[in-house]
């Protein structure tokens, strides 16, 4: 067996933690391969919730073994504390959960600077948990890495030189006092200690398992129009969610990736600013994002809610690849009368051939919609997809055929159970 990625098809927040749940049961190794603490997967089994940032989700399964690939940015407070909160839920994760010793660790500057950057008046919206200045000193050749916790000496030596910078910049450009560079060499080396026994050679570790016929599910955070190639720029993360992250953020080539599920939520949500064409500012949308329950599982900010944009979804299905696709949420459609679906942008009165990726341009563009009838039923029971109502699968057939997807899962409400998979 190959290799499985898993993305966000839209602006993130679309159900990919109880997916990965869910699917993750038929896999050996899940990765989760960029983004960081600022993700928030998540799945609740019976009566228990679990929110989970930087372990992907695939440790709830109990034979599955899980691994943080280098595309990630750790926060080694978030990480401590996920871990602790799956062992006080009798969830083991020791020989079960390894580091890639290149993933690079946030540190207490990145958080302190990238508060001081939203606290400005060109916001992006980030949750404020230092990812975007961790990414920036790890391509400015700056970053402090997992594998530099084993070399004390040398780990003292970088940070000490790095909060020096930094230090300069707090006080000089932005008044603030700076930072305690003990305080931090102290609370890194002993971090070292807590996650010594978790850190592995990542790359060498899932090409030998694909060579044994293991089978790997590498997992995104974020989503596709978050991408900082391939989304709505500046309004995006500062990694690569879509499928072409997955390799670079593992190091898993991609001659070993077998195919692509997408996930999509059965209407559209963002979070933080950034333009959205068929965002709804009305009754309707707070409807949407009441029933949906639409609050950030990171920040518990309320997300922007719209109608499913398939012109959207059809980009994504090219920018990723994408041969599946896991439909989720598709219950709290259930509440309206009439649904509208986007099927195209008009621009300056003229229909777009594709996707815009200017934001100046996507913030000028028209939805052109076509209008289907609501089914008015409550369909959070339903086990099978012959359980639907006719104007269910009525509308599960259109968005396939205008986003050009093939719908192999469907979730129809946040409970594992509450998902089944679309016999073909």
């Amino acid at each position: 067996m190959g290799a499985t990625v898993l993305v966000g098809s839209q602006w993130g927040d679309e159900g990919k933690g109880k997916i990965v749940d869910l699917i993750s049961e038929g896999f050996d190794i899940v990765v989760r391969y960029q983004g960081g603490a600022n993700a928030g997967h998540t799945v609740e089994i019976s009566d228990q919730k679990y929110v989970l940032h930087l372990i992907p989700s695939g440790i709830l399964r109990e034979n599955v073994i899980c691994v943080i690939g280098n595309g990630v940015v750790i926060d080694p407070n978030a990480l401590l504390e996920e871990i602790e909160l799956l062992k006080k839920n009798d969830i083991d994760v020791e020989g079960r959960l390894f580091i890639s010793q290149n993933a690079h660790l946030i540190m207490p500057y990145h958080k302190l600077l990238d508060s001081i950057s939203e606290s400005g008046s060109d916001k992006i919206g980030t949750t404020g948990k230092g990812i975007g200045p961790c990414y920036i000193d790890k391509y400015a050749r700056k970053g402090i890495r997992i594998i530099d916790l084993l070399n004390r000496t040398e780990l003292e030596k970088k940070i000490r030189t790095n909060i020096k910078e930094k230090n300069e910049i707090l006080l000089k450009i932005h008044q603030q006092a700076g930072l305690d560079v003990d305080e931090i060499v102290k609370e890194y080396l002993e971090f070292d200690t807590a996650i010594d026994k978790y850190i592995k050679d990542v790359p060498t570790f899932l090409n030998q398992s694909l060579d044994e016929g293991k089978s790997i599910l590498l997992e995104g955070a974020q989503g596709t129009f978050l991408d900082i190639d391939h989304g709505t720029y500046p309004f995006v993360t500062s990694s690569s969610p879509t499928s072409g992250g997955a390799c670079t953020g593992s190091g898993i080539p991609p001659t070993r990736i077998d195919s692509v599920i997408g996930i999509v939520k059965a209407y559209t949500t963002r979070v933080g600013n950034g333009p959205f064409p068929t965002e709804l500012l009305d009754e309707e949308g707070e409807k949407l994002r009441k029933i949906g329950v639409e609050f950030g599982a990171t920040t518990g900010r309320p997300r922007r809610c719209g109608w499913f944009d398939a012109f959207l979804v059809s980009y994504s299905k090219m920018i990723n690849g994408i041969t599946s696709v896991a439909l989720t949420k598709l219950d709290v459609l259930s509440g309206f009368e009439k649904i509208n679906v986007c099927v195209g942008y008009e621009l300056n009165g003229k229909r777009l051939k594709s996707f815009p990726t200017n934001v100046e341009q996507l913030n000028l563009v028209k939805p052109i919609y076509e209008t289907l009838d609501g089914w008015n039923t409550d369909i959070s029971k339903c086990e099978r997809y012959e359980d639907l109502p006719a104007k269910t699968i009525k509308y599960l057939d259109f968005i396939s055929q205008k986003s050009g997807i093939q719908i192999d899962i469907i979730s129809v409400g946040p409970k594992r159970k509450q998902t089944f998979y679309v016999d073909q």
